[in-house]
C-alpha cells in the first residue's frame, strides 16, 4: 500500500508540473508600451525683465559695410591715386623677444597738383597700407606746375640724396626711377627729366623729390 501511495503522489506532481509549463505564468508582467516624449517649449518671456533692451537684429556684411566711420574715412579714395613705394619688414626688440611688423611707404595724389607721402606700420600689408593712406591724405600739399611739367629746372639735396629735375617738351614722358616716377605721376606731371645722385634709398629719394617740388617758384 505504501508503494502505491508513493507512485500516485509522484504522478500527481508530474501532471501539475506539465500543466504549469503549458499555461502562461500569471506572475509575468506585461511589456510596457513606450510613448514618444514630446519636448515642451519654455516661455522665455517669463524670465526677461520688462526694462531689458531689445535685441538688435544682425545685419549681413554688405549692410554693415555701409554704416559707421569706415565709409567716411575712405569715401574720397576713388578720387585719389595711390602708389606703393616700398614694403619693408621691420622688427622691434622687447624684453620678451622681437616683434615683427610690416612698414609700407606710399604716395597719394589727385593728379592735379596735390600730393602727399606717408609711412604706415601694421601686422599685415593691408593694415599698414590703410594707415599710410590716411596719413598721406592729411599731409597733402599743393605743387605749382606749368601745364604738364615744372616751371624751371632745380637741383635739390636732402641728406645723402641729390636729385635734379628739368622740364621737358610735350611728348617726352616721365624719365625717372621708381620712387620719383610714383611721386611725379601722382602730382600730375607727364613730361619731365630727372636724375638721382647719391642715395639709392627709395624713401629718401621720394621725400627729396617732394621737397624739391615744394621749393619750385611759380612763374606766370
Amino acid at each position: 500500500m505504501a508503494e502505491e501511495t508513493k507512485k500516485q503522489t509522484i504522478q500527481t506532481k508530474q501532471t501539475d508540473q506539465n500543466a504549469q509549463a503549458k499555461e502562461p505564468s500569471q506572475t509575468a508582467q506585461p511589456a510596457l508600451a513606450t510613448k514618444p516624449i514630446q519636448a515642451t517649449g519654455v516661455d522665455k518671456s517669463k524670465f526677461q525683465r520688462p526694462d531689458a533692451p531689445k535685441r538688435i537684429e544682425r545685419r549681413s556684411f554688405g549692410e554693415r559695410k555701409q554704416f559707421g566711420k569706415r565709409r567716411d574715412r575712405n569715401q574720397n579714395q576713388g578720387d585719389l591715386d595711390k602708389k606703393i613705394i616700398s614694403i619693408r619688414r621691420v622688427t622691434r626688440v622687447y624684453s620678451g623677444g622681437k616683434r615683427m611688423r610690416l612698414s609700407v611707404c606710399l604716395v597719394v595724389g589727385d593728379k592735379k597738383g596735390k600730393v602727399g607721402i606717408a609711412i604706415g606700420k601694421g601686422a599685415d600689408v593691408m593694415a599698414a597700407e590703410a594707415k599710410a593712406f590716411n596719413k598721406a591724405k592729411k599731409k597733402m600739399v599743393q605743387i605749382d606746375l606749368k601745364g604738364k611739367t615744372i616751371a624751371h629746372a632745380i637741383s635739390y639735396k636732402k641728406g645723402a640724396a641729390k636729385i635734379i629735375l628739368r622740364p621737358a617738351a610735350p611728348g617726352t614722358g616721365v624719365i625717372a626711377g621708381s620712387a620719383l616716377r610714383a611721386v611725379l605721376e601722382a602730382v600730375g606731371i607727364e613730361d619731365i627729366l630727372t636724375k638721382v645722385i647719391g642715395s639709392p634709398n627709395l624713401i629718401n629719394n621720394a621725400y627729396a623729390c617732394l621737397e624739391a617740388l615744394q621749393s619750385l617758384k611759380k612763374i606766370n
